[in-house]
């Protein structure tokens, strides 16, 4: 199979996703914090707490030359744990650090949607944890990275796309934002283009996303459409008084067709032959 990936946090919603496209190609290895009994018994699924668990045993027990890192938990932690990661690719012959960054490096920044040359500003936590890690990456030598900066990630099973449904059942509050503009993926088309990025051996900044915007309301407006005839309580909150923008284009990143997709497409994914879950089910 070659390449040895190994990817942290292979049990959160992108994590699986990327093992699950992953696994069947590469000699793929995987973490866990939760979801114990889901993992424990899987051979290439190693437990791994970020506030306690030192990540250099792992890769000294696995040896990886490609990392995919997904984890969440506390900033500084996690920092922490990147410069260890950052240290081993650096000194592992033909390794890449895959590290999956977020629109939010740019959210000092709304009056315009960013594309993969433009320079991150970032006022939220998350976002300054982002771009704390990404200027570690770049410290390597440019083929031993790549940093994947993602808008708002979709799915059948997404947790904002669960929480939609579920607002739909029970006839609930589901909050959208008519000021904010966006663009977004899927977690399959995600994987797929990071895929391709580590058969391709590709290197660099990659936003991965829709090719156009589209505002949150009408966003999550229309998904609702299409799942059925019934409609959550949609909440409007706005926070501006114009348009602001979290989007990350992808203007040159990827050539091939099938990479290159736009909003309706992601609608359509999402609620292809999915069904609301009844009210008795929202209440268990």
């Amino acid at each position: 199979m070659g390449k040895r990936i190994l990817i942290l946090g292979a049990s959160g919603f992108i994590g699986n996703a990327l093992y699950s496209e992953l696994q069947s190609y590469f000699d793929v290895y995987g973490t866990y914090y939760s979801n114990f009994s889901d993992f424990s018994k899987n051979q290439v699924f190693y437990h791994f707490d970020v506030e306690k668990d030192d990540v250099e045993a792992l890769l000294n027990t696995i040896k990886p030359s490609v990392i995919i890192s997904c984890l969440g938990g506390q900033f500084d932690r996690l920092l922490d744990v990147h410069k260890q990661l950052s240290s081993y690719a650096m000194v592992t012959p033909n390794c890449r650090l895959f590290f999956i960054s977020t629109v939010k490096v740019f959210d000092g920044i709304k009056s315009y949607p960013a594309l993969e040359t433009d320079k991150a500003f970032a006022i939220s936590n998350q976002g300054k944890y982002a771009l704390a890690v990404e200027k570690l990456l770049k410290e390597l030598p440019a083929q031993r990275y790549a940093i994947i900066r993602l808008p708002l990630v979709l799915g059948v099973n997404a947790p904002v796309v669960t929480n939609l449904k579920y607002a739909i059942a029970s006839q609930d509050v589901f909050e959208i934002y008519p000021d904010l503009v966006i663009n977004v993926t899927t977690d399959t088309r995600l994987s797929q283009q990071i895929h391709y990025l580590v058969n391709q051996s590709k290197y660099g900044i990659f936003h991965v996303g829709s090719s156009d915007l589209i505002h949150h309301s009408d966003l999550f407006e229309e998904i609702s459409e299409k799942l059925g005839s019934n409609k959550p309580i949609f909440k409007q909150v706005y926070e501006s008084n114009t348009d602001r923008f979290e989007a990350v284009l992808p203007k040159k990143s990827f050539s091939l067709k099938e990479h290159k997709y736009n909003v309706l497409d992601i609608v359509n994914e999402v609620t292809l032959n999915q069904s609301i879950p009844t009210l008795k089910t929202t209440l268990l």
